[in-house]
């Protein structure tokens, strides 16, 4: 299902953080691992336009950055068994279109700290997650952070009732399948101050998310909660010690509620979140 995983570096401490996450992606579901730089190349100070034209300014940078690419993180990503990509332009842009062209299954990225864990909507990760055809999955910060063992494989999967829980079931179904991994899923429901209202939605959720694991073939354990949606994902994922969060990446820009939520729960989650 995952053959291809795309890397996207800036050599920050976040992307050596991230390292062990992607590993473990690559050794579960026996993946080749592609890093990617973006390059600045139109980056320069004023003096060095006085000895040298623009053009070799640009080739240098170039060739700079492909050495710093090149010995990132070898020992764990060797050159002859970890492609090297090096793009310059929009970084954005330029994950994404590689991602597409060269048909990666996946991207990793690190989230980072600071200003982004509060405004995750300025950042180059979340740039991604509305511009990447593929699914994104992403870590919390910390300058140390480890997966749990390859032996544990618990995946929770976020499903609301839409037009877009077959799509996303089916994804976590069969990732979970190709890894390995036990799937639960979590619904929530927000209380309409009903009690009956609340039993028929109840009622109804378990019935159309059934009929969805049938015709899909799945059978994962189904918990519905009530209350807020991001509280009851955060806490379901910590309790269950899930080593991944699944959720669905709204596909139209209509959704902004649906998107504030997704971006809500990758900024705060404390295992990986995988955005399909």
């Amino acid at each position: 299902m995952i053959e291809k995983i795309l890397f996207p570096v800036d050599f920050s401490p976040a992307c050596v953080a991230i390292a062990p996450f992607v590993k473990r992606a690559a050794t579960v579901f026996q993946s080749r691992v592609s890093m990617l730089y973006v390059c600045d190349l139109a980056s320069h100070n004023g003096f060095e336009l006085y000895l040298r034209s623009l053009q070799e300014i640009a080739e240098e940078h170039w060739s700079v950055a492909q050495r710093k690419l090149d010995s990132f993180l070898e020992s764990d990503f060797p050159v002859s068994g970890c492609p090297r990509i090096i793009r310059s332009g929009d970084t954005v842009e330029q994950i994404a279109t590689v991602a597409r062209s060269d048909g990666f299954d996946l991207i990793i990225m690190p989230t980072h700290a600071g200003r982004f864990r509060r405004m995750l909507l300025g950042s180059t990760t979340a740039k991604v997650l509305d511009d990447a055809a593929c699914p994104v999955l992403t870590t919390e910060h910390a300058e140390v952070i480890a997966p749990r063992p390859l032996e544990h494989r618990e995946w929770l999967c976020a499903l609301a009732i839409n037009a877009d829980s077959e799509r996303v079931l089916d994804l976590a179904n069969r990732g979970a399948s190709a890894a390995g991994a036990k799937l639960s899923l979590i619904h929530v429901i927000r209380n309409c101050g009903s009690a009956k209202l609340d039993c028929a939605e109840e009622e109804y959720a378990r019935q159309r998310i059934t009929e969805l694991q049938n015709s899909l073939g799945c059978n994962a354990m189904l918990h519905i909660f009530r209350g807020s949606v991001k509280d009851a994902l955060l806490d379901s994922a910590r309790q269950s010690s899930a080593d991944v969060l699944i959720v669905g990446r709204p596909q139209s820009e209509s959704l902004g509620r649906l998107r504030d939520l997704t971006y809500g729960v990758i900024r705060d989650a404390l295992c990986p979140v995988l955005s399909v």
